[in-house]
């Protein structure tokens, strides 16, 4: 297959596939290298499709691989329309494209529009000079008087948000990596060009996009000052504590009302092209899930919105699922949410709650069971928790900038494992992969889990089965959920099919009356239910549908 080749997907029935679908995040540097410099790629994807075509997931979400400096691994652009040579060719995206979509899986690509590398053929020409033909196609800045930046804006990062460049002597703006410059969405050129970057990978064939920070696109014109945050919020955050970053009130460095007009020209972009979807990851604390009811409201913006209630170090507690969903619905009623437990950028939840193997079994239940569509991230099927990554290893330019207190985001970035006789877990050949095999992780490797049926690899298996032959729990109506301690319920329904929903989040045995009827399980560690109160054990839960009156 060449270059050239646009592979077309097949026409789907479902347009709404995305509306409760399981989607897969792979973080290709860590999947599967195939060629063995250490890195993962994409015909290393390709080889594990059988495999995630196995787990019954709708769609894989692939995280960045265009072309890149990998200053921030992929997510420092330098050519939207190319495969860093790191991860193949657009001949190889083709092929894992067309082998996907022969086993039914679709195929969403991580999008970064709000910033690009510094070695981007724009910025180099938009930093060249005041009056080239892309000098505003980047956020520039004239100093206060003293020299000092226009704002007081921050980088996720660390630091001022603006860096002096003195071919133009102005700053620019990054809320991201100093070589992250972002975009001005004020300028049309740059929103046509965006355009054009989505029209080429649809074009291509895939079935979608992951919107990487989808609030930062647009700033406040007048770039006015954020206002500080009030003390007592600032626990209350997306970045880490040690980060100053959470002392303001990002009012006007992102969060733009001007976001939701580019939305709507990509959604309709994206609503030109056979079953196509587009998820927003929404970066915000304070405010994410307003926004999030604003992104996706209504046909005209994006499908779904990435949610990071459940990302956060708060273990998703039974009170805090109830308070989730007011929120969603005081906020986004109209909305879609994609719900995830870990990702790349955060500590893996196995970790960050510290479950046992009862509780990774009751969570993911529980996620297939709520409103909204889900995200697994590569391993949390295998149970894996995070993984220790000496200083000397490390990667990430976050966690070198805030250790020891943060130690960034390799922990949850280390190779899969699929072997657990190989030393490198399979991952690859190569003695030196780009971060270490955690050789803790090796026991819960992919093939030694195959040969336990009782694992929990294949219970994730189960989990999104019950999903896919349960039409109410991807897209039905959900009641409030209610808890009374660490029990929480709630029902599913869709047309004549209704399911109650049961989960004991936590390891003391709960009271659970079932609700009135003739009801049959479904899943659960209650196989026989019968009227009256029972004892649901620790991380116990009950999945049942009721019986034709």
């Amino acid at each position: 297959m060449n270059d050239q080749t646009l592979v077309q997907p097949e026409t789907q029935a479902d347009q709404d596939w995305w509306r409760g679908g399981v989607i897969y995040q792979i973080y290709p540097r860590s999947f599967q290298d195939s060629n063995g410099d250490g890195i993962g790629d994409l015909n290393g994807i390709t080889r594990r499709l059988e495999y995630l075509a196995g787990l019954g997931v709708d769609a894989i979400w692939i995280s960045p691989f265009f072309t890149s400096p990998m200053k921030d691994f992929g997510y420092d652009v330098s050519d939207y329309c190319d495969v860093d040579p790191m991860f193949g060719t657009l001949g190889d995206f083709d092929g894992l494209l067309a082998k996907a979509h022969k086993l039914g899986l679709k195929v969403m690509i991580d999008l970064v529009l709000s910033h690009t590398s510094d070695e981007h053929p724009w910025f180099q020409e938009s930093r060249a000079s005041r009056d080239n033909p892309k000098s505003d196609w980047y956020v520039w800045a004239d100093p206060k008087e003293d020299g000092t930046p226009p704002n007081n804006w921050l980088s996720i990062f660390g630091g001022p948000a603006w860096q002096w460049d003195s071919r133009r002597q102005q700053y620019y703006l990054h809320n991201f990596l100093i070589a992250q410059p972002d975009l001005n969405f004020h300028c049309e050129e740059v929103q046509v060009a965006l355009l054009d970057v989505a029209r080429f990978w649809l074009d291509r064939g895939v079935d979608g996009f992951r919107l990487d920070t989808i609030n930062f696109y647009v700033h406040d014109k007048e770039l006015r000052s954020n206002p500080a945050l009030p003390y007592e919020l600032r626990n209350d955050s997306i970045a880490p504590q040690v980060n100053p970053y959470n002392h303001q009130e990002h009012l006007y460095s992102k969060n733009q009302p001007e976001n939701i007009a580019f939305l709507e020209r990509l959604r309709k972009l994206t609503d030109a092209y056979d079953a196509r979807a587009c998820l927003g990851e929404v970066g915000e604390a304070q405010r994410g899930m307003q926004i999030l009811g604003e992104y996706t409201k209504g046909n005209s913006r994006v499908h779904m919105c990435y949610a990071f209630e459940f990302l956060e170090n708060r273990r998703a507690t039974a009170d805090w699922v109830v308070e989730t969903f007011r929120r969603f619905d005081t906020h986004a009623p109209d909305g879609w949410a994609c719900w995830a437990f870990s990702n790349h950028d955060v500590r893996r939840h196995a970790t960050r709650w510290d479950l046992s193997d009862a509780a990774n079994r009751a969570y993911v239940m529980l996620m297939m069971c709520l409103r909204g569509s889900a995200c697994l991230y590569q391993g949390e099927e295998l149970g894996l928790h995070e993984a220790d990554v000496p200083y000397e290893a490390l990667q990430d330019p976050y966690g070198k900038e805030f250790w020891p207190e943060f130690k960034g985001r390799d922990g949850c970035r280390t190779p899969m494992v699929w072997e657990a006789q190989d030393e490198f877990g399979g991952f690859t050949t190569n003695d030196h992969p780009w971060l270490p095999v955690s050789p803790a992780q090796l026991e819960w490797a992919v093939d030694r889990l195959e040969d336990d049926r009782g694992s929990l690899l294949h219970h994730y298996r189960r989990a999104v089965a019950l999903r896919r032959d349960n039409p109410a729990l991807a897209k039905g109506a959900q009641s409030s959920p209610v808890n009374e301690g660490d029990l929480l319920t709630f029902t599913r329904s869709d047309g004549e099919e209704e399911l109650f929903c049961a989960f004991n989040l936590s390891d003391i045995a709960a009271h659970l009356e079932m609700p009135e009827g003739q009801w049959r399980a479904v899943a659960g560690v209650q196989t026989e239910l019968s009227a009256g109160p029972m004892d649901l054990p620790g991380w116990g839960y009950v999945i049942a549908k009721r019986e034709g009156e």
